[in-house]
């Protein structure tokens, strides 16, 4: 094959508005070539304003594909920057195994309390419990829910898997988004995955969490917007269940003196369950698989339903 007809054969995809090495090798390794923005027929958005409207201003006349960073894309959804023409992706999958250690994380943590143990300063015996055995319902089945469901094997859970793509091999039992509330009542640990969108924001209130057990954990690793905060405030506070355990808030940042802060039976993360080098390598793996389909004209991973909202 010619230089030229090589050339010809790779698809021009713009890494941008801000270059990013890395992305640009992946890229290369899907089998695309880089190239200015008026060349290219593919756009993988990377920007350090990370605005929603920097990458509707890449496309072009040119333009078939674009593939965003984040696996929540609320921001760009919720403005309605997103159509079915040219194709958007986002990195949904992408993060699932280092959030589903960092869920995992979090729920032991909260069987072992050591929210209250870390706090500590003087010698003091937390009563904690066993996480194995728990019943563990994953709220929203995804990329992380694939990789978490799998850690809790070993420790014989019971899981409760709530998803509309059917029944999840390995759950115990799977219901779809609408009946969510029913596994709640039965769950020693409820964690968040679901994307968010204007039918699951708040989808966690007083009256959800009333449902819950009273010594069970709440886990978010979702998005912070899944929780009314305010109610969750009151129940950690009334004894109404055992503990909340958050990678993500809202508001976020979750501000200074804010009540979760101090909250005995809270434990807080500042949005790190997806550490920058796990990251920046999941996206550009992300993007060679991504460049690769789109090269041999296969379906894209992640591709976004406006209508749905993920």
């Amino acid at each position: 094959m010619t230089e030229e007809r090589r050339m010809t054969d790779q698809p021009g995809i713009y890494v941008g508005p801000d270059p990013d090495e890395r992305l640009e090798a992946a890229v290369r390794a899907g089998g695309g070539r880089v190239v200015g923005r008026d060349e290219a027929v593919g756009v993988v958005f990377h920007s350090r304003a990370d605005d929603p409207a920097e990458s509707t201003a890449l496309v072009t006349d040119r333009t078939r594909w674009v593939q965003l960073p984040h696996a929540g894309i609320e921001r760009w959804t919720s403005a309605g920057l997103i159509g079915t023409d040219p194709v958007w992706t986002s990195a949904a999958g992408a993060y699932g195994p280092q959030v589903a250690e960092h869920a995992f994380a979090l729920m032991l943590a909260g069987a072992r309390r050591l929210q209250a143990a870390a706090r500590a300063s003087h010698w003091d015996r937390q009563p904690g419990r066993m996480f194995a055995g728990s019943t563990v319902a994953l709220v929203g089945y995804g990329g992380i829910g694939r990789c978490l469901l799998p850690m809790l094997a070993p420790f014989g859970c019971r899981v409760l898997a709530v998803t509309d793509s059917g029944p999840v091999e390995g759950a115990d039992r799977t219901v779809a988004r609408a009946a969510y509330r029913e596994v709640l009542p039965e769950a020693d640990y409820v964690v968040l995955l679901a994307a968010l969108t204007p039918q699951t924001r708040g989808m966690i209130g007083t009256a959800e969490l009333d449902l819950m057990r009273d010594d069970a954990w709440l886990v978010n690793v979702g998005r912070g917007g899944l929780v009314v905060t305010d109610d969750l405030v009151a129940a950690l506070r009334d004894g109404r269940i055992g503990g909340a355990a958050l990678d993500v808030t809202d508001p976020e940042p979750l501000p200074d003196g804010h009540p979760l802060w101090s909250e005995p039976n809270a434990l807080i993360t500042p949005h790190v369950a997806n550490p920058r080098e796990a990251h920046d390598a999941s996206l550009a793996a992300h993007v060679t698989e991504n460049v690769r389909r789109f090269v041999a004209g296969e379906q894209l991973l992640g591709v976004i339903d406006p209508e749905a909202g993920f």
